[in-house]
């Protein structure tokens, strides 16, 4: 991990330059400039600058990054905890030591193929750390959510704990990525209910709102849920795609209000270029991968293959991507205006990959 950090620096110059990221110049999940001392001095069994940074998001009202630095503290707790548990030891109600810990409880229990009734279980210690947390933190309510979702609580329940989460801030995309997922879970086939709820979040967020991408989440999970369903897989898309395309174009603004080779904006254009190219849309997805520069993040390849190797699936996109415009170039010949457009529109360049 502490390689990976040195590493860090090195690959935001190399992103600076024209040329694409090679593939020994790319960062899996790697922190951002904030992240990466707490995850440095959690590995030296020291809790302090973790507080710290939990403690400045909660204080400045940044759920959004607040609710993604605890995701990533509980992960990286789950191979090494003795941080978290000196935190904890030390300061037993600090409303931040007590999110990271919840978001441990959940994340422990999700991959067990008892997981519905290993999270019944913990849903109430999870939920009156939420309601121990204040009146305005919503980052706690999607962890309550989550583990709603993991225990498949009925509707009446999940409703009571979505009203909590948007009470205290209505826009954090966490707790509408949680929602989302639950109508989803609920009715696999019910696309146009999921795209309607994204889209009705996205329109009345703020502009720079990271829920403003809920509608490209919704179109990663119908494209998702109809993989492999043959020509009814084909038929759902085909039925939304103006839906999806919009989704999509919603997101590629959102990225440009960003730097190339911003860590915080990676899983958004991660997720992008997975969607663009399950649309067929070749070079809007390589301008993304260009915004990427090195950084992949695990979601959402890792639910992209069976093989848990979300870099290697990225790579194999990536160079996917490549050879498809190189090949459109090459078929379009050297001339000019008569040039095909790829997917979603705009000329096939050579010097697009």
């Amino acid at each position: 991990m502490l390689r990976a950090f040195l590493r860090t620096a090195a690959a935001r110059a190399r992103s600076r330059s024209p040329r694409p990221a090679q593939d020994d110049d790319v960062l899996l999940d790697a922190p951002d400039d904030r992240l990466a001392p707490a995850l440095v001095a959690a590995a030296r069994g020291e809790h302090g600058p973790a507080a710290g940074l939990l403690a400045g998001t909660r204080e400045n009202a940044e759920w959004d990054h607040r609710d993604r630095y605890a995701t990533r503290l509980a992960a990286f707790a789950r191979s090494r905890s003795e941080w978290l548990d000196t935190w904890r030891a030390t300061a037993p109600d600090d409303p931040d030591a007590l999110l990271v810990a919840a978001r441990l409880a959940v994340h422990r229990r999700w991959d067990s193929p008892a997981r519905t009734e290993l999270l019944r279980e913990v849903v109430p210690a999870v939920v009156a750390a939420a309601e121990a947390a204040g009146p305005v933190d919503p980052v706690p309510w999607r962890t309550a959510l989550d583990a709603a979702r993991g225990a498949r609580a009925p509707h009446a329940e999940f409703e009571r704990l979505w009203e909590q989460a948007v009470r205290r801030s209505p826009h954090h995309y966490g707790s509408h990525v949680a929602a989302l997922e639950y109508l989803a879970d609920a009715s696999p086939d019910a696309h146009g209910e999921c795209l309607d709820f994204a889209e009705t979040a996205a329109q009345d967020a703020p502009e720079d709102a990271l829920v403003r991408a809920l509608p490209l989440r919704a179109a990663f999970t119908c494209l998702t849920t109809v993989a492999g369903t043959s020509a009814d897989g084909a038929t759902a898309v085909r039925a939304h795609r103006p839906r999806l395309d919009a989704a999509a174009d919603r997101a590629t603004a959102l990225s440009a209000a960003h730097p190339a080779a911003d860590p915080w904006a990676a899983e958004l254009r991660n997720l992008l270029v997975y969607v663009l190219v399950r649309l067929e849309r070749h070079r809007d997805a390589a301008e993304q991968l260009r915004l990427t520069g090195p950084y992949v993040t695990s979601f959402p390849w890792e639910r992209d293959t069976d093989d848990p190797d979300p870099l290697g699936r990225f790579l194999q996109v990536r160079a996917d991507v490549r050879a498809h415009l190189e090949e459109a170039a090459a078929a379009a010949g050297p001339t000019g205006p008569g040039r095909p457009r790829s997917g979603h529109g705009g000329r096939v360049r050579p010097d697009d990959h």
